[in-house]
Order: C-alpha cells, then sequence, then structure tokens
C-alpha cells in the first residue's frame, strides 16, 4: 500500500525540493499515509454518489465504493433489489475501491439498495439509499435562467455570518477565524445568506449564485471554495447539507433561483481523489510539474502545436489545484453524476461552471446534453475569460462552421467588459477607442446563437470592483450600472459593489472583503443603511431604482435592442418590444451633447417623448446630456 501512494503522488506531485513552485507538494507526500487514516475509517465504506433516484433517465449508475480495507477491490458484490441490476464491477490498482455499475429500472421504488460485500468468506452490508425524485421539475426547480433573470453573486464566508456556532469545525485542517486578515476564514455562512434574500430582492434580484459550497478542506485559502476535498457534501462551515437545503427552499418561495458554481477542471489537493486516487490516470500527470499557460488560442488556432494544446488542457491551474482527466471514462461519470445529483437534491436551477475553458470540451458537451436529457430547462453558464469575441464564440452555441460544435448555453461576457464598457468609460473617444469599443464588441454578436444569453457584469471575486476600476468616479460607476441593467444578456452584480465597496485585485483578496452589516457589531450596516456615507445611500438607491423599473420592464428583461453607431462621444441604444419602448443615452464626451429624437426616427418616430426612471422626469423631443452622464428613458406616445 505504502509504495502504491508513493508511486502515484511522487508522480502527481513531482517532488522536487530544489524548486520553489514543487516544494509546497513535499509535506503532503510524507502525511498521506496518516490523511488516509484520518478520512476513512476503519473498515467504513463510502459511496459516491451516496444515493440515486428512482424514474431518472440517467438510470445506468456507477457507484464508486471506498474503504479502508486495502483489500476492498478484491471483494464481490451482490444486489438483490427489485428493478435495480448489476452490470458490471471494475476493480482498481488501489485496492481501497470497487466501482459498481448498475441499471435502475422503471419498476425499482424508493428504499434502502443492499449491497452485500463479501471479503474472505465474510459478508459484509452496504445500504445505499434509493430515493423519490422532485417534483415540478422546470417549476420549482431545475428552471434554467433567461434575460429577464439578474443575479446576485457572493461569497459566502464574506457575506454574512448567520450562526457563529459553525465558524469552525474541529478535525477541518483549517482552523482561521480572523476578519482582519484576508485570506482567512471571516465566518459567513448560508445562514448568512437566508436571512437577507430581502435585500437581494429590492436590487432587483432573481437568482442567487454563491462561490462553490461543497467542502474545502484544506489547510488555508478556503475561503474562496474553488478546491473542492468532497463533491458530495456541503462545506460544514457553511451550515452543510441542511443549511443548502432550506436556502433552496427559501429562495424558491419566493420565486426566485438558484445557481451552483461547479468545477469540473480540478479538485483540491486535498481531496480524496487525488490523495487516494483509484488508479493512476484520474488525473493529468506530467514528468516534471507543468502548469497551463492559460492561452486558449491553442486549442481553435488553426496553426497551433499539439504541445500547446495539451498543456493548455492538462496543464495544472496552480499547485494547490490538481487537474482531472476528462478523458478517463470513469472521471467522466463521477463528474456527470455529481452534477445531476446536485441538481435532484438541492432543487439547483443553474450551473456556473468555472475555468471552463481549461476542460475538455468534448466530454462538457456530454456532460451538458446529460444534465439537459434529465431537465429540459436547465442552464449552464461557464467562466471563459478569454481574449475578445471571436474566442469567447467558441465556447458557446454559435454560429461558426467547424468540427467541434459547443452545446453550452451561455458564459460570463468577460469580451463585454474588457472590451466593451471599461474602455466606453475610461478611455478618450478616438476612431477605435473609447465609446466605439464597446459599439464594435456588441456588433460582434452576429457571432453568438444566442448573445442574449451571455451573463454580463462589471466586476467579480477574481477581479477589481468597478468602482476602483472607473477611478472611484460617482458619475461613471452610475452608468456603469444603468449601462449593466439596460443592455442585452444577463446582468450580474458582484455584492457590495453596489454601496461603493473598492479593491484592487492585487492581491485577490482586497476585492473579497466582508459586507458590511453581515457581522453582528459592525458599525456600518448596508442591510439597514445605518452608517453608509451619503454617497453610499444615494448609490444603493440609484441601484434600487434601476432594479425596480427592470423588474416590471419587459423591454428591458426580454426585449429586442437596436443601437446607433456613437457620434462625438454619445452613444445611444433601444430596448424594445411591442409593448414598450425605451431609449437609453451615454454621453462619454467631455462637454454637453444635445439630443434630438428625429436622428433615431426608426425607434422614436410614433412616440412625443418620454419619462426619465430614476428622476421621474418629462424628457421632449430634444434634450441636452451633461458631460459623462447617462439617462434610461421610456418612450410615450
Amino acid at each position: 500500500m505504502r509504495s502504491f501512494f508513493a508511486d502515484i503522488n511522487l508522480k502527481v506531485f513531482n517532488v522536487q525540493p530544489v524548486e520553489i513552485m514543487k516544494r509546497a507538494f513535499y509535506v503532503p507526500v510524507f502525511a498521506i499515509l496518516g490523511f488516509l487514516l484520518l478520512s476513512i475509517q476503519s473498515n467504513a465504506t463510502e459511496a459516491y454518489p451516496s444515493n440515486w433516484f428512482v424514474n431518472m433517465k440517467y438510470n445506468k449508475v456507477q457507484v464508486l465504493l471506498r474503504s479502508a480495507d486495502a483489500d476492498f477491490s478484491k471483494a464481490t458484490i451482490a444486489i438483490n433489489y427489485p428493478g435495480v441490476k448489476v452490470q458490471k464491477i471494475h476493480h482498481f490498482e488501489n485496492g481501497h475501491y470497487i466501482a459498481v455499475d448498475i441499471e435502475i429500472g422503471a419498476t425499482a421504488k424508493p428504499g434502502n439498495v443492499d449491497f452485500k460485500i463479501t471479503t474472505s468468506g465474510k459478508t459484509n452490508h452496504f445500504i445505499w439509499p434509493l430515493l423519490s425524485r422532485r417534483k415540478n421539475r422546470g417549476i420549482d426547480f431545475a428552471q434554467g435562467l433567461t434575460a429577464a433573470d439578474l443575479i446576485y453573486f457572493l461569497m459566502p464566508d464574506r457575506f454574512s455570518n448567520g450562526d457563529s456556532t459553525n465558524d469552525k469545525i474541529p478535525g477541518l485542517k483549517d482552523q482561521s477565524l480572523n476578519r482582519s486578515e484576508i485570506f482567512l476564514r471571516h465566518g459567513g455562512d448560508l445562514q448568512g445568506v437566508a436571512n437577507h434574500l430581502d435585500y437581494m430582492q429590492k436590487l432587483g434580484v432573481t437568482s442567487l449564485w454563491m462561490t462553490p459550497v461543497v467542502e474545502n478542506n484544506m489547510p488555508d485559502r478556503t475561503e474562496h471554495g474553488y478546491a473542492a476535498t468532497n463533491n458530495y457534501k456541503t462545506e460544514t462551515r457553511f451550515g452543510g447539507d441542511k443549511a443548502y437545503l432550506a436556502l433552496s427552499d427559501s429562495l424558491h418561495k419566493r420565486g426566485m433561483k438558484l445557481i451552483q458554481d461547479i468545477v469540473y477542471n480540478h479538485f483540491g489537493r486535498f481531496h480524496f481523489l487525488v490523495q487516494d486516487a483509484p488508479d493512476k490516470n484520474w488525473l493529468h500527470q506530467w514528468p516534471t510539474y507543468t502548469q497551463t499557460h492559460y492561452r486558449e488560442q491553442a486549442i481553435f488556432d488553426p496553426y497551433h502545436s499539439a504541445a500547446d494544446a495539451k498543456r493548455m488542457i492538462d496543464g495544472w491551474f496552480t499547485t494547490e489545484m490538481p487537474d482531472i482527466n476528462h478523458e478517463h471514462p470513469m472521471v467522466e461519470k463521477y463528474l456527470t453524476q455529481n452534477a445531476i445529483w446536485s441538481v435532484e437534491t438541492f432543487g439547483v436551477d443553474a450551473f456556473r461552471v468555472d475555468t471552463y475553458k481549461y476542460c475538455n470540451v468534448d466530454v462538457m458537451n456530454r456532460l451538458n446534453k446529460a444534465l439537459l436529457d434529465e431537465y429540459p430547462k436547465i442552464f449552464t453558464f461557464g467562466e471563459c475569460w478569454v481574449d475578445g469575441v471571436a474566442s469567447q464564440a467558441y465556447y458557446v452555441e454559435n454560429n461558426y462552421n467547424l468540427p467541434f460544435k459547443s452545446n453550452l448555453k451561455s458564459t460570463s461576457d468577460f469580451s463585454l467588459l474588457f472590451g466593451g464598457i471599461l474602455p466606453a468609460l475610461n478611455e478618450p473617444n478616438g476612431w477605435s477607442t473609447g465609446i466605439i469599443k464597446l459599439y464594435n464588441t456588441l456588433s460582434a454578436d452576429f457571432l453568438y446563437k444566442q448573445a442574449n444569453n451571455n451573463v454580463t457584469f462589471l466586476d467579480n471575486h477574481d477581479m477589481t470592483r468597478i468602482h476602483s476600476s472607473l477611478g472611484e468616479s460617482i458619475a461613471k460607476t452610475k452608468m456603469a450600472y444603468a449601462w449593466l441593467y439596460t443592455c442585452r444578456g444577463i446582468p450580474q452584480l458582484y455584492y457590495g459593489s453596489e454601496i461603493l465597496m473598492k479593491g484592487i485585485s492585487n492581491p485577490d483578496g482586497w476585492v473579497r472583503l466582508d459586507f458590511p452589516g453581515g457581522w453582528d457589531g459592525d458599525k456600518k450596516n448596508a442591510f439597514t443603511e445605518t452608517g453608509l456615507s451619503n454617497d453610499e445611500a444615494d448609490f444603493l438607491h440609484y441601484v434600487q431604482a434601476l432594479g425596480a423599473y427592470r423588474t416590471k420592464s419587459s423591454a428591458l428583461k426580454t426585449g429586442n435592442m437596436m443601437q446607433y453607431i456613437p457620434e462625438d462621444g454619445l452613444y445611444v441604444y433601444f430596448r424594445y418590444d411591442n409593448k414598450q419602448s425605451v431609449m437609453i443615452v451615454m454621453n462619454t464626451d467631455t462637454k454637453t451633447r444635445n439630443v434630438n429624437m428625429s436622428n433615431y426616427a426608426e425607434r422614436t418616430s410614433a412616440y412625443k417623448g418620454g419619462k426619465e426612471i430614476i428622476s421621474g422626469n418629462q424628457i421632449g423631443a430634444t434634450f441636452s446630456m451633461p458631460a459623462m452622464s447617462m439617462q434610461v428613458i421610456e418612450l410615450i406616445k
């Protein structure tokens, strides 16, 4: 047993103590056996998935059984349960594992499936629950997302502490709890999130996305959640499965939706499938530690090098996040089953997939299809942090004539952020600079099948907050939010930016600070507006007004869009349907600009003026726009 673990981990972690990046791996190799004894108690058996459901389309399930017994893989397995058949049994190089392929027939009823496990003439029983399905899929859960939705994105550890009893959990590696340190845990949890759904709804929010809530039993930097150590267990410091299910129920009772952040690209270094892998091929391994180069062009470049393409996909994201081998059929089943199990168990409505561009896209297509086959309305958007619209469109449903055709519904629209709204508000206007970049980037929407599916945003947990990106200009930040709430796509807010929270992402901890008022004793409380400055309170009210209007505006939620070529820094676009027309005017110039509605007759000829949605002021057929300002005008006949 020692030689197997030493072999696999020396290859996976490639211990090279003379090199700084690789020294981080040295200690875990020698700590593995102790970790295993703690993580799988004597002769205990664990199953992944931990249960399944009757009447599923995905009814051929691979159950990965794990035991502390080093000879467990030599065992025989028998099941005698009506409607459930064993199709195949897989044994592994690592004696701790057996995989059992079962088929759950249409006649199978909910109950406890008895796995009879016989080793050396001794039979043990492992009970595996077979549960009823959730009711009303596509209505009460698995609803998907549309452009009518508005997403609020938060980090549970940094949003609100609703249950201080789970701040520290004995036995977990990271026992930190210090709100004054940006890289330590702060104590936020799912109860804290549930306590403040009213606040989100006042912003116009319909859907909640949180950084991953699965267990991250890593030694440090556990606040972000992207280094999973057990995909079938909700982080106990967040309140565990019970709190996650309760939050899901609370959201759905309000007519809101739950988006789960899921990671297919990598595990955390202390995941049991890293520390105690069934075989050596569950992870991508290299002769020496090899990191991805992060350049997605190597995948679709017609002149690309195969070596570059391999390193892009198979290289590790970081030393703490070993790269998963999607080409392994059992790994693909493990990831697919976990996603389906999550929807059925917790009532997930949509997925955000982390580091999507680093995944094997063919495997992702099959995984996406399995989800859609089971839940026709499910919606998945990927994190495709790429360079330009052409690259971004490759990863989603597009109009390209290429051998690979993605079935991913949506992506976070990085191109529209970095190639659109940021230069529009930060750059001087010229032939190819400033506001024209926003126009040009949107004009490339013809590459997408459904550009309206893209998730638009101004900032997130990995990048500088929008108020800081715009030089802490309140005028510019208001324009950014007005654009976000009125442009095509599904808008996403990042917690705290609606009260002008600042932060530069170097390091990222500065853009992941606590939401004021989320902890007892906070002097500033954004939920009650206690202690907010005049600017912060005014800005919050501004965003709430935008949210209130969008909530009732069919044109902004599901309408068409028409944009006009910017002139002298003045950019005009319309959202419209057969019920409503909204004119949005953005002046990015340094001077006041006059607007004449007759210049936009295609959309204004039937109207005599309009009403500005924030101030309520009546707008005539001609009006002036101050420098660096924006107006959202509902047109009136």
